[in-house]
């Protein structure tokens, strides 16, 4: 009897372990899920970066939503389910205020490979502005010496 009741409890938590690896799994490409802007000057980088993904499950992958952790970083998130095999993205655009970058992105899907379909995206990096020359600022001279 404890023989045939040990048979039926590994087949049940084997049937249900197979069954939590099916569905949508979301594999993002970035290196441990985060862009680096590195150091940007505001006047030429327009704050745009891509987080690309795949679906590397067997079911259609629907992202619900993707939020940030303030309004200076505004995310855009897919319309339409990634299919099994295909890829999507996430687009992040940072309003490039001058100082050190270091925001997270929140995506919740139906993924079955992340806790709570949700993943963490981190963008970091820092924006500078480049000093204006004056056309009024006369060259310095430099000295030399011998």
């Amino acid at each position: 009897m404890k023989k045939l009741l040990s048979l039926v409890a590994i087949i049940a938590f084997s049937a249900t372990s197979f069954a939590q690896t099916k569905g949508p799994k979301i594999e993002f490409k970035a290196k441990e899920n985060t862009i680096d802007y590195g150091t940007v000057s505001r006047d030429s980088d327009s704050g745009l970066r891509t987080f690309e993904f795949k679906n590397t499950g067997d079911a259609p992958l629907i992202v619900t939503n993707v939020q940030s952790s303030c309004g200076c970083t505004v995310p855009s998130k897919p319309t339409e389910p990634i299919m099994p095999g295909k890829e999507g993205k996430i687009d992040v655009k940072y309003n490039m205020s001058p100082g050190k970058i270091a925001k997270t992105i929140t995506v919740e899907s139906n993924a079955v490979n992340v806790p709570e379909g949700r993943v963490s995206l981190r963008i970091k990096g820092e924006v500078v502005v480049k000093e204006a020359k004056s056309d009024l600022e006369k060259p310095k001279a430099v000295m030399q010496t011998k």
